[in-house]
């Protein structure tokens, strides 16, 4: 087995609405063996790994997968289980994977994952495994395991910020993780909310700065009244043992920069042991403090939006003697407790073998081979921290109002909107005044003591923190998402305009680019993932529109969760061929994605007219509505009959029956991108937009207001059917690119013309030849002269290749019309502007638009653009 290529979605995408990866292999000539004829296979294989006899597979059955081994299942399928296997093995909960054939050995694996880096060296692995078995080769699997959970302990999310992603989810608040950093965006656009931890994205950096300062903090806690320990800085010997001797012992050492307890020297009880301290200390840690060593418990208290909301009492690791184990053994017992794991991968820390600890026992007159007294309790660290193996006891209802108040009080005195307060005192429920005192201040205060206490009630921080950062008012902008094959594009802006008019900034992306507040940041196919996404992490953004395009869909799937609303404009035959979509009811699939994706009580508009639209329909669970330019189509019927939304012409107003009332929206006559009606495709655009913003609950003022001002013109619909009168010739230009594309705006022109019309025409070269030579003959029935163009980018076909193709579909054509090679898009349109004459139109359908504008504005005299004037002038 040979791994080709993997591809990771990091969205809901064609196989899957979790985030998935796709591995390709090449099976090398194990197609057809099944597992069972290859000698000791499947018994080495479940030997290895028995956990695959927890898997029911396809049958849902105890030991389904074993079962399938049995009868004999081939490689691919096996491959897919112990990927899956070894992700459980190591912690991560997945359990979806699938495998299929794309030709002979050629296979493609679609398994679930959650820490994508992990998920890929789990896939190597298994690949490795299945080659070993094969070659009857040795395999460290165990190795292997253990270099797997050292990827796994680098990238999994930690405990705190998974509880504050988790409560958001839960809130329907999307989360982005932005890139490979520890920083998580909740929520888009306007509503997004950055963490990194506990930290949240409107805490000061400044405040977390200055908590970090462990002897600033000191002193502006005492400068506010509240109690800490006497303490100084440490700069010298001399220095330290004067400090030592006017503080008092017993002393505490430590840096003044730290985290997590780390070079904390506690009950220092002399000037030897401070000296010793000291020596220890100062190779390893800039700037060191000297303080008041004060007995009690270590408790910390939680606080959010300067409020009390959680407080643990937390105690060092500690073991109990047997009489007959080593202090070795007993850890290794304590560290065999499936709460604790690695860092933070787990509620509880394993307890390390260190120099702190051994230094620890050696103040007891211990080391790890000690062998300790039957009952008898040997605390194993100096501090409490879970981070090097402690425990927490939840004390939240017993904390006293005056202490609640000390700790709101050190919060505000750094400016800490979220932090954790360490206080030693002896009994939390009742104020620290009397002995107590402030620890440190912490501004990115680790959650996982109170959300997994090993005694007491879990508190659920993360929810709090969800709440502050959304004053109290959880909630995402609104997504727009728009496919289809023709019409997207127009569709996205004239919902974005509508949107806009009302006061939005709305962030849209479309094959043209990418707009945010109707200002271009981008020129380009933006209709895919990356750029999706640049518009849900602007923080300018109330709305996102995206036009999500096919080829978007199947390479990366989808940059957003759910969507508000869904357009879906109509499926027509494009592309077919590429990216492994060969056939309709494949390009259906792909595209019913979007359909799918939408809140459950969202809305999906469909075109009720057209059979691959309404093909998918069983796909879709959430609300739907339809639109058609017939009231009588059966699925409109059908919406009005069940109290449902549909939109259609009726005496040529654009109407909504929204669960019962009638709106009439605006007269077809008064929308300029229809030519008082004479672009059917636009009317269908329209009828779309509709929708879209009937979904929204815009009012139907609002949206009249929309569809009657954008006009057709290349300031605000560039491309799709730009009209121009050019010294008496009108010129259109049209980004059509498809069959249907073609079949609407020249069969919207015959039905305006009045001389002849001249074509400059081509398409992609990704097109299949059966749609080159099928443009030729569309071209054929509706042009009077033809000029056969092609794009600068050939995407694969050779110079002359398409052109040719469209060239034989004109010749075969009942229809002798004259048809000529120029593969120069401006040349071609310079011909076909000297050919025309007044009275004359030239449609262009173009590759870019900008540099035949350009002709236009620069080599002609006597330019109009017009929009529904052109009308006027056939």
């Amino acid at each position: 087995m040979r791994v080709i290529k993997t591809k990771i979605y990091e969205g809901r995408n064609i196989y899957s609405h979790k985030k998935c990866i796709r591995m390709d292999i090449d099976l090398e000539g194990y197609c057809e063996i099944p597992s069972k004829e290859i000698e000791d296979f499947n018994f080495n294989l479940v030997n290895m790994i028995p956990e695959l006899r927890t898997h029911r597979c396809g049958i849902d059955e105890d030991e389904g997968f074993i079962k399938r081994l049995k009868e004999g299942t081939y490689l691919a399928h096996i491959c897919e289980h112990i990927i899956i296997s070894i992700q459980n093995k190591i912690g991560i909960e997945v359990s979806y994977g699938k495998s299929r054939e794309i030709k002979d050995d050629l296979y493609y694996i679609i398994f679930e994952y959650k820490y994508a880096n992990t998920a890929v060296e789990t896939s190597k692995l298994a690949a490795d495994i299945i080659n070993a078995l094969i070659n009857k080769e040795i395999i460290n699997y165990d190795g292997r395991i253990e270099l797997l959970k050292e990827f796994l302990n680098e990238e999994c999310i930690g405990p705190t910020t998974e509880a504050i992603c988790n409560a958001a989810k839960r809130r329907d608040i999307p989360v982005i993780k932005l890139g490979e950093s520890d920083f998580y965006q909740l929520g888009y656009g306007k509503q997004g909310r950055i963490i990194e931890s506990a930290i949240g994205y409107q805490t000061s950096c400044i405040s977390v700065d200055m908590a970090s300062d462990k002897l600033l903090t000191k002193e502006l806690l005492k400068l506010q009244n509240l109690p800490v320990a006497k303490g100084a800085k440490v700069y010298n010997v001399i220095n330290l043992l004067n400090e030592g001797e006017y503080i008092g012992y017993p002393l505490v050492l430590k840096p003044q920069f730290g985290n997590q307890g780390k070079g904390i020297i506690l009950n220092i009880s002399n000037e030897k042991e401070l000296i010793s301290a000291y020596e220890a200390l100062k190779g390893k840690f800039k700037d060191l403090i000297i303080e008041k060593y004060h007995r009690g418990n270590d408790y910390r208290i939680c606080v959010v939006d300067y409020k009390v909301t959680a407080g643990s009492l937390r105690n060092p690791p500690y073991i109990i003697g047997d009489g007959k184990s080593t202090i070795f053994e007993l850890i290794n017992i304590l560290n065999e407790n499936p709460l604790r794991g690695y860092g933070h991968e787990k509620p509880l820390t394993r307890v390390q073998i260190d120099i702190e600890l051994i230094e620890c026992l050696r103040d007891m007159n211990y080391n790890e081979k000690s062998i300790i007294k039957k009952d008898e309790k040997i605390l194993l660290r100096r501090n409490a921290n879970l981070s090097t193996g402690g425990n927490a006891i939840d004390c939240t209802d017993i904390i006293c109002d005056e202490n609640k108040d000390i700790c709101i009080r050190a919060a505000k005195t750094l400016g800490l909107d979220i932090c954790g307060i360490d206080i030693c005192a002896e009994d939390i429920s009742k104020p620290i005044y009397n002995g107590g005192i402030i620890m440190e201040v912490n501004a990115a205060p680790g959650l996982r003591m109170h959300l997994y206490p090993s005694k007491g009630k879990e508190r659920d921080v993360g929810d709090d923190i969800v709440n502050m950062l959304y004053k109290g008012n959880p909630k995402n902008i609104p997504v727009i998402s728009v496919t289809g094959t023709n019409g997207k594009t127009t569709t996205t802006r004239v919902i974005s305009h509508t949107l806009a008019k009302m006061g939005y900034i709305i962030g849209m992306t479309s094959t043209s680019g990418i707009y945010i507040n109707e200002k271009c940041i981008d020129k380009g196919d933006d209709s895919g993932s990356e750029s999706a996404k640049s518009v849900l992490l602007n923080r300018d953004v109330d709305i996102a529109v995206l036009e999500t395009a096919r080829g978007g869909i199947i390479k990366k799937g989808l940059a957003y969760d759910l969507a508000d609303v869904a357009v879906i404009t109509n499926i027509t035959e494009d592309h077919l061929g590429i990216d492994g979509i060969n056939t309709m009811e494949e390009l259906c699939f792909a595209k019913s994605l979007v359909g799918e994706a939408v809140k459950p009580n969202g809305y999906v508009v469909i075109n009720a007219e057209d059979k691959w639209s309404k093909s998918i329909i069983e796909r879709i669970s959430a609300n739907k509505i339809y639109f058609s330019k017939n009231k009588e189509n059966k699925l409109i019927k059908q919406n009005i009959d069940e109290g449902k939304i549909a939109i259609y012409i009726e005496n040529n107003w654009i109407t909504v029956n929204n669960k019962g009332k009638i709106f009439k929206v605006s007269e077809i006559n008064n929308i300029p991108i229809t030519l008082g009606g004479k672009l059917i495709f636009n009317i269908e655009n329209i009828l779309a937009v509709c929708g879209a913003l009937v979904g929204m609950e815009v009012d139907y003022c609002m949206i009249k207001r929309g569809v009657e001002s954008f006009l057709l013109n290349s300031e605000k619909n560039l491309g799709r059917f730009n009209c121009y009168s050019v010294n008496g010739v009108n010129v259109i230009l049209d980004y059509g690119h498809n069959i249907e594309g073609y079949k609407a705006v020249l069969s919207s022109i015959k039905s305006m013309h009045s001389g002849k019309i001249h074509g400059v025409v081509g398409i992609p070269g990704d097109r299949s030849d059966e749609v080159s030579i099928e443009i030729g003959n569309i071209c054929s029935q509706f042009l009077d002269s033809i000029i056969i163009k092609e794009d600068k980018d050939k995407r694969g076909r050779k110079i002359g290749e398409i052109s040719k193709l469209i060239q034989s579909g004109i010749k075969s054509s009942y229809n002798k019309i004259q048809s000529k090679i120029i593969l120069d898009e401006k040349e071609a349109f310079r011909k076909a502007m000297d050919e025309a004459k007044v009275g004359d139109t030239i449609v262009v359908f173009y590759e870019e638009i900008e540099p035949l504008i350009e002709i236009i504005k620069n080599d002609y005299l006597k330019v109009i653009e017009t929009d529904d004037k052109l009308i006027s002038s056939l």
